[in-house]
């Protein structure tokens, strides 16, 4: 039987409640779990994905990672979770992308014993959000908070910090059949979320991309996506699939182009196009809107040159989101 790791004793459930106000939960349908287990997952694990799988043997229980191909571009995001069963991990997945990431995990296992198991039947993923993270006043000022060991709420229930930013709230994992809202209610404050407002939309404000939609397979290196300031590459462990261009773009640093959130002073009455031009400069490419927050790879110093930004017969704003690390100026050294 399927174990995730317990919660740890020296993590005060009280203490940590005591900091929040109401949630609303919600189920995330586009997501799914895949289980890698195996005498050797840990190195095989290592070798394919841009994180440090050592991460997660101690401390957080759960981390942000990407896998590449081997041009350096995004093939998949993912989380993956440690287990308390020996020699196990569970990779949170696109439902769109599951099929194929798991043959993407056998073709490159090689001779080695490793499993590879969906658990779309078993397992639900589930978010909770903080109500005051709708807030847009209140988005910009929160950070990133330290990640923190997972707790059970119920035998067949368990609890993460989102590993990305704090605002991200939680990530439920639940067995199929299990009634999460239920479980919840004795430890959270359950509401109803009447503000229009859903998950997507928290992403799309904050300038977080998630799943194929906004990280389509193939188009995009992990930086262009804040992989780095997600806390989801590490640039200290050994080789992985695509680490070489990843590794030089970080050494040189420059990263012209990254994933910003667009906020609409006025919302497009349609769809505008992919391509965004701005007086004949090309700044970028629109992933996606939901209501009146959008998300976009755009080229950072051209896109903030401009106040407004236009999209159809739509105008909206952006900036650099408040859980980007602040950056030292590039200094340039002359000769004498």
């Amino acid at each position: 039987m399927l174990k995730l790791k317990p919660i740890l004793s020296h993590l005060p459930l009280k203490r940590l409640l005591s900091t929040l106000s109401s949630h609303v939960l919600e189920p995330l349908n586009n997501r799914t779990l895949i289980r890698v287990s195996g005498p050797e997952v840990s190195n095989f694990l290592q070798g394919l994905i841009t994180n440090d799988i050592e991460h997660i043997s101690s401390g957080p229980s759960c981390m942000y990672t990407m896998f590449l191909n081997s041009a350096g571009r995004v093939l998949y995001d993912a989380i993956v979770y440690r287990s308390s069963e020996n020699n196990t991990y569970l990779v949170e997945c696109d439902t769109k992308s599951e099929d194929i990431l798991q043959k993407h995990l056998k073709l490159y296992r090689v001779r080695r014993k490793i499993d590879v198991t969906s658990l779309t039947d078993e397992l639900k993923i589930h978010v909770l959000l903080n109500t005051n993270n709708f807030d847009l006043n209140s988005n910009q000022k929160l950070t990133n908070r330290p990640l923190e060991t997972p707790f059970k709420v119920h035998k067949d229930m368990w609890i993460y910090r989102d590993p990305r930013v704090a605002n991200l709230g939680f990530r439920l994992i639940a067995k199929c059949g299990v009634n999460v809202a239920e479980q919840l209610g004795d430890t959270f404050k359950i509401a109803e979320n009447s503000s229009g407002k859903n998950y997507r939309w928290l992403r799309y404000s904050l300038g977080v991309g998630e799943g194929v939609e906004d990280l389509p397979p193939g188009e995009c290196f992990p930086l262009e996506c804040n992989c780095d300031y997600l806390h989801g590459v590490s640039f200290h462990k050994g080789c992985y699939v695509g680490q070489e261009l990843t590794a030089r773009v970080y050494h040189t640093g420059v990263v012209r182009k990254r994933l910003m959130p667009l906020h609409f002073t006025k919302i497009p009455t349609k769809y505008p196009d992919e391509k965004i031009v701005q007086e004949n400069v090309n700044l970028g490419k629109l992933r996606g809107i939901e209501g009146n927050v959008g998300l976009a790879s755009l080229r950072i110093a051209k896109t903030l040159a401009f106040k407004e930004i236009k999209l159809g017969d739509g105008a909206a704003v952006t900036f650099r989101p408040s859980w980007w690390p602040q950056e030292a100026p590039k200094e340039k050294i002359k000769c004498a």
